[in-house]
């Protein structure tokens, strides 16, 4: 196995890509008694047009989250509760982009991992049993869509893009879910969940050899190629919707702004742009921006506001929310401090702080095992090495941070959503 060590951050890292393509990384933590496995394939809610023998694919919405509940079932039973039953912790969720499975434990890891990779990679499946899950997401589903939080970030997606599958909800529609079969899901397992498009990722007091061997002895021993993604049509530079709105049982109007970025490549740039994109964005309209303190003085925001730099396979976006009793006031008053950034640049000293504070969070990262873990999984998956965070910081300047305000936050590439109280709207 190959080993990486971080001496920055203090991290060490063993990698192998075995025959069969699966890529493994392990943290060894020999000081601690707990343990954490992460099991993810490069699929989720995006990715319902795939090719797979030759032929193109087009699968419902939600199949991504409808296979990963379903993955769980067992000839013998369901593996949660074998894992439960163990002292492990098991879960899994699927992402716009990712499907994890994982556990932690502070015994028989051996036994857990075993569990894992057994059940991730044989799937089982029945006519009644997917029929009766479409019930159970069903509700789901529903419970989501009385969400206004979730309503607004969706709409959000829907406003800021046009062609992009990130529109896609991962958990899909009541719709869109009834028309899932067994076949279907056995077709998207064969195409995602080959170990050339997996990844396993293990933190913990244990033999990264040993991690190697037992998934060599489990897994498919074929490598197959990893299936292209599709991310539709290409994007326009504008906004698909400027403003929308729907009322819903809020106490005070909800609002989420987005402001469509330019994706950047995977590797490298896409990590510097992730870092880039954050420092931006808190130094626009973060809690410690002088335009936060204006907003906040004038009552126009609480402490409930946010804002973040988020980016998907093929798009990337910058968001600000929270409750406002003027949704638009707050987007006039962003666009203003972008444009007055763009001619008088940012004060130093708060760029400062912001990097100090932001490269401290990263580091503050490492000390969780499922941080380490889902983190690698999801930098593999985008062809980054995230551990190289302190060299991205370093050569990080104010200016770049003014330029990418500049050129980002335009009217035009603004799309404001507003959950505002009043009757629930179907």
């Amino acid at each position: 196995m190959k080993k990486h060590i971080y001496e920055t951050i203090g991290e060490t890292v063993y990698q192998e890509v075995l025959e069969n393509g699966l890529h493994v990384f392990v943290f060894p933590k020999p000081d601690f008694g707990q343990c954490y496995a992460f099991f993810a394939t490069r699929y989720g809610g995006m990715d319902t047009r795939f090719q797979l023998g030759g032929k193109w694919l087009d699968t419902p919405m939600g199949i991504a989250h409808y296979l990963e509940h379903k993955m769980f079932d067992t000839p013998d039973g369901n593996a949660l509760q074998t894992l439960s039953a163990t002292g492990a912790s098991p879960n899994a969720f699927t992402s716009t982009a990712i499907t994890g499975y994982h556990f932690s434990c502070t015994d028989r890891f051996w036994e857990n991992l075993r569990i894992l990779l057994e059940f991730v990679s044989v799937p089982y499946f029945t006519k009644e049993s997917v029929e009766k899950e479409q019930g159970i997401i069903g509700q789901e589903i529903r419970m989501i869509e009385d969400n206004p939080d979730w309503q607004v970030f969706h709409m959000l997606l829907e406003a800021l893009y046009k062609n992009h599958p990130v529109r896609n909800s991962v958990a899909g529609s009541v719709e869109s879910i009834a028309e899932i079969t067994a076949e279907t899901l056995y077709s998207c397992h064969e195409a995602f969940y080959t170990p050339s498009n997996m990844t396993l990722c293990v933190a913990g007091n244990v033999d990264p050899e040993k991690v190697c061997a037992l998934a060599r002895e489990i897994l498919p021993k074929e490598k197959k190629p990893v299936i292209p993604r599709d991310c539709g049509e290409q994007e326009p530079e504008e906004v698909c919707c400027r403003e929308n709105s729907r009322t819903m049982a809020v106490s005070a109007p909800l609002m989420q702004l987005g402001i469509k970025g330019t994706p950047a490549p995977d590797g490298d740039a896409q990590l510097r742009q992730k870092i880039l994109g954050e420092l931006a964005c808190e130094a626009l309209m973060g809690s410690s921006s002088p335009l936060y303190s204006k907003l906040y003085t004038q009552g126009l925001i609480n402490g409930g506001f946010y804002c973040g730099y988020m980016d998907y396979p093929g798009c990337a976006f910058l968001v600000a929310g929270g409750e406002s009793k003027d949704p638009q006031a707050v987007q006039e008053a962003i666009l203003a401090e972008a444009a007055r950034i763009g001619r008088e640049g940012l004060e130093e000293g708060l760029f400062q702080r912001l990097k100090k504070s932001a490269y401290g969070s990263y580091v503050r990262g490492l000390n969780s095992f499922e941080n380490l873990c889902v983190e690698q999984a999801r930098s593999f998956f985008a062809q980054q090495d995230p551990w190289t965070f302190p060299e991205v910081f370093a050569q990080l300047e104010r200016a770049d941070a003014e330029r990418l305000i500049k050129e980002w936050v335009q009217p035009e590439r603004t799309a404001l959503i507003v959950i505002r109280p009043g009757e629930e709207e179907q």
